[in-house]
């Protein structure tokens, strides 16, 4: 075969492939959807919530371990056997209701010995008086008489003491603990016998950072939950600060006092706290109408079927919730999601919360 020959066949094959190639183009132009400013021209579907006012708490939390108010170990301050024992664990008892009485006979006969001997140095004395008014005795012999009635007196004060000793009385309102000893057992002085415990409130300590320092003061509200008792909150108020802080540790030690009416919570519960440092009203959107790009935040307003963008600075976020200080007002609706399709000042359709389709649509089919 020729060179030309040749040649001809390759523009042939050439322009056949061409002219394929052509074709195929239209035929996929034609199967495509409408162009994409066409697309870009239906409204975004988003769904929005409303800025709403809120009070807002700023709080910080910490942990700490009740104690009672008043707490103190019963023990005893004679040594004797125990005749009654009028303890009932976890009840309450009120200042000066008898505890244990320890055996008195011997604390008994001596008052009566030391209140027989007052009474004999009484009388003497009486009778050196009315001698003396007389010259029958020397003034020298009643001085002795009276010195002598003095120490009686003394001495039945201290048997009075010692028979007063032998009863064990609750020194304040409280609830009592354990006891550690039986009815008939022999106790010595400052043996623990049981504890009482003033549980109309507790204390609850606990430490804090020194940057708090400033804004916790006395009367700061205080909410208290417990492993013991789910879901049950307990309130209180900040009773008093250190006034030192740690060098190592960088925190001051804090004071709280809870109510406690109910003896609900006993001494030595491990709680955690929440603090509250103050609390104001602030207008908050959901934290995911929130746009972040390069140093500015901002948020699409939804106006007349319209997204708007609007810069705003936040605020405290709590709850999934954050606060904004400047940009919107309350009762604004804001765009929560479709973020990524919505465009300043481009239309969208709003969704249903509920059902999840245009508000529009299912208008339209409210009428019908």
């Amino acid at each position: 075969m020729s060179l030309w020959k040749q040649i001809l066949i390759l523009v042939v094959l050439g322009g056949l492939g061409y002219g394929g190639y052509m074709g195929y183009l239209d035929y996929a132009a034609a199967g495509q959807p409408a162009p994409q400013a066409e697309r870009g021209s239906r409204p975004a579907l988003v769904e929005v919530a409303e800025a709403e006012v809120r009070s807002l708490r700023r709080t910080v939390e910490a942990v700490g371990t009740t104690r009672a108010r008043q707490s103190i170990d019963i023990v005893p301050e004679a040594s004797g056997q125990v005749t009654e024992l009028a303890i009932e664990p976890g009840v309450r008892v009120e200042q000066g209701a008898v505890l244990v009485r320890l055996d008195d006979s011997i604390a008994r006969a001596d008052l009566e010995e030391a209140e027989a001997r007052l009474t004999e140095r009484e009388r003497s004395v009486q009778r050196l008086r009315s001698l003396l008014a007389t010259n029958a005795v020397a003034a020298a012999t009643l001085d002795d008489a009276v010195a002598r009635l003095a120490e009686a007196r003394a001495q039945a004060d201290r048997a009075r003491r010692q028979l007063e000793e032998r009863t064990i009385r609750a020194p304040f309102a409280g609830v009592v603990g354990l006891a550690e000893i039986d009815r008939g057992a022999r106790v010595e002085a400052g043996m623990i016998i049981t504890r009482l415990d003033d549980l109309s409130e507790v204390e609850v300590e606990f430490a804090l950072p020194e940057t708090l320092f400033s804004q916790v003061v006395p009367g700061k509200t205080i909410r208290a939950t417990g492993a013991a008792f789910p879901g049950k909150v307990f309130e209180g108020q900040v009773e008093a600060l250190d006034s030192r802080i740690d060098p190592v540790s960088r925190s001051f030690r804090t004071r709280a006092v809870i109510p406690n009416p109910d003896n609900l919570l006993p001494g030595g519960m491990f709680l955690s706290l929440e603090i509250t440092l103050d609390e104001a009203e602030a207008i908050v959107v959901p934290e995911e109408a929130l746009v972040f790009q390069a140093a500015e935040t901002y948020v699409f307003v939804v106006e007349d079927g319209v997204a708007r963008r609007v810069s705003v600075v936040t605020g405290q976020r709590r709850d999934g919730m954050v606060a904004i200080t400047e940009g919107i007002a309350a009762g604004s609706t804001v765009i929560t999601r479709g973020l990524h399709r919505v465009r300043d000042g481009g239309a969208v359709q709003i969704l249903s919360p509920t059902a999840g389709a245009p508000q529009a649509a299912l208008q339209g089919r409210a009428r019908t």
